[in-house]
């Protein structure tokens, strides 16, 4: 009875034991599903899907995830999907941008390339300018020297022309006075002519009173005869010589309206050179003023020369600028290029970018000179 007692003890224990464990094996499953599901809704789906998405992400695909729709939103597959469209959209954008940096920067290129060239053009046409300017200023130089020396010249010529005035000035004086002395000494010569017809007169009565003498007058005669064949040889002289003296009167009086009419145009002569004078020395003053410009605008035209060359250093260094840009903006491309996007999204978008790059930054801009 007592072993009977024991072994019915046994197998209720046993049943209770069994009991127990099929109830922990099911509370267990339960468990495990309520543990599988509540991890699988946080995950959002399989971990063989969630790790291949997490894979194909990480590999650089960045399209859509199959069954992120349908995932609940605080899953893991969401916030992987959510990463993914961020990602997408970060490269999309950055594909952008380095498509529209890539565009600006070719544009930049070759706006600096137009630039350069013009600018070596314009420094090129400067330097002749200023190589023009270098001999125009020589010979407008030289153009004020040689004025100063014939405002020079033309005041020694003035001083000289003063001079011969003066001289002719005394000269027609001088006529003058000769003039005035040839008619004295033709009064002179009347009053010997005067006198010689008077002792031809005296001689012509004293023969007549010599002939009615006889013969005690003939020596007295003889005398007389001299007498008045000297008077005859003086009057005739003295008409010579009054011949002579009225063609020297005639010939200094005409002498003297021309050395007149020389001290006219003497005095003409020197005013003329006044004149001249006066002029050169203006046209000295005007070639040293013009000389001065000349010589400021040459300066100037240096000045633009170095700034232009100035400006040609920095279109070179900013087309070097620019070139750097751009292979840093295409190697920004091939980095992006890792990324695979949805084929509709990425090529709208940077379509979009480039043009609205090109249209913010009109090429007439870029091609600006500086």
């Amino acid at each position: 009875q007592l072993v009977d007692a024991s072994e019915a003890d046994f197998e209720f224990q046993r049943r209770v034991l069994i009991g127990l464990a099929l109830l922990a094996t099911v509370i267990a499953v339960v468990c495990g599903l309520a543990i599988t599901r509540g991890v699988l809704r946080a995950l959002g789906a399989e971990p063989d899907a969630l790790s291949s998405a997490a894979s194909k992400v990480a590999g650089g695909n960045l399209s859509s995830i199959a069954g992120a729709s349908a995932a609940p939103h605080d899953s893991v597959l969401a916030s992987l999907s959510a990463m993914q469209q961020n990602l997408a959209s970060i490269v999309s954008k950055v594909r952008g941008a380095t498509d529209s940096i890539s565009t600006g920067t070719s544009e930049i290129a070759m706006g600096n390339a137009d630039l350069s060239q013009r600018t070596e053009e314009q420094a090129s046409a400067l330097q002749q300018t200023a190589a023009t300017m270098e001999e125009f200023t020589s010979t407008i130089r030289n153009n004020a020297e040689n004025a100063k020396t014939a405002d020079q010249l033309a005041i020694s010529a003035s001083a000289v022309a003063t001079r011969g005035g003066e001289v002719v000035s005394k000269v027609v004086d001088t006529m003058k006075d000769i003039n005035n002395s040839s008619r004295k000494i033709s009064d002179i010569i009347g009053v010997i002519d005067g006198i010689a017809f008077q002792t031809n007169i005296l001689a012509l009565n004293a023969a007549v009173e010599a002939a009615r003498a006889g013969e005690q007058g003939r020596g007295f005669a003889v005398v007389a005869t001299e007498v008045r064949n000297l008077a005859q040889r003086s009057a005739s002289a003295a008409k010579e010589i009054k011949t002579l003296i009225n063609d020297s009167v005639e010939k200094v009086s005409l002498g003297t309206g021309l050395v007149d009419q020389a001290g006219q145009t003497m005095a003409e002569v020197v005013g003329a050179i006044k004149r001249v004078t006066d002029i050169v020395g203006e046209i000295s003053s005007a070639s040293s003023e013009q000389s001065t410009g000349i010589s400021q605008i040459g300066q100037a035209v240096n000045q633009m020369d170095h700034a232009t060359q100035q400006n040609a250093a920095l279109v070179e260094q900013s087309a070097a600028a620019a070139k750097s840009l751009e292979l840093q903006a295409q190697q920004l491309t091939e980095a992006v290029r890792t990324f695979t996007l949805e084929d509709a999204a990425a090529p709208a978008f940077g379509h979009s970018a480039a043009a609205r790059s090109i249209s913010g930054v009109p090429h007439r801009a870029l091609l600006a000179p500086a």
